[in-house]
């Protein structure tokens, strides 16, 4: 299978995720790390998986589920994002969403295979992604997969207390 490793596979969404894309769609602690501004209805999410058959070159994005393969229950999201055919990259972002389930691999894992894909199937040259300064665990994480970067965005994400936070802007070049 072309998106797994020995830990994970990751999976197109299945009309079975929408209740755990419900829980984090709608949980405002992650709203900071993305560009959501609002809740998600079922209805709405049933029609992003339908919707989900779209090729990413119509769609600029795809989301992938991350399954662990000992047990078939979803834990979180690999997402490609902001997808530029032209200039071949994209936007990466990864959660897995349970506490307990964190620091397991999962989302390296997740990384690895997604850029793999990326780079081997779509033909990217680049993915990238914005984290906020204080998210040290996703700032180890990306660099863990290979990302690097030393630009700062200044007060680039908004808090959910109105103050706003730098991000590192962090990319991993295809390997030639």
């Amino acid at each position: 299978m072309l998106l797994q490793d020995d830990r994970i596979r990751l999976r197109a969404m299945e009309p079975d995720d929408c209740e755990a894309m419900y829980r984090w769609e709608n949980d405002t602690s992650l709203w900071t790390f993305g560009d959501v501004t609002r809740p998600f209805s079922r209805a709405v999410l049933r029609d992003f998986i339908a919707d989900a058959s779209l090729d990413i070159y119509h769609a600029r994005q795809l989301r992938l589920v991350i399954e662990p393969l000992s047990w078939p229950e979803a834990v979180g999201c690999v997402d490609l994002f902001a997808f530029d055919p032209l200039n071949r990259r994209a936007g990466v972002g990864v959660l897995v969403y349970e506490p307990d389930m964190r620091r397991k691999g999962y989302a390296l894992s997740a990384l690895k295979i997604v850029a793999e894909y990326a780079f081997g199937y779509l033909e990217l040259r680049q993915l990238w992604a914005d984290i906020p300064v204080s998210n040290t665990a996703s700032l180890g994480l990306f660099a863990k997969a290979g990302f690097t970067g030393d630009t700062v965005r200044r007060e680039w994400v908004r808090r959910h207390d109105g103050t706003y936070e730098d991000a590192r802007f962090v990319q991993l070049f295809r390997k030639w």
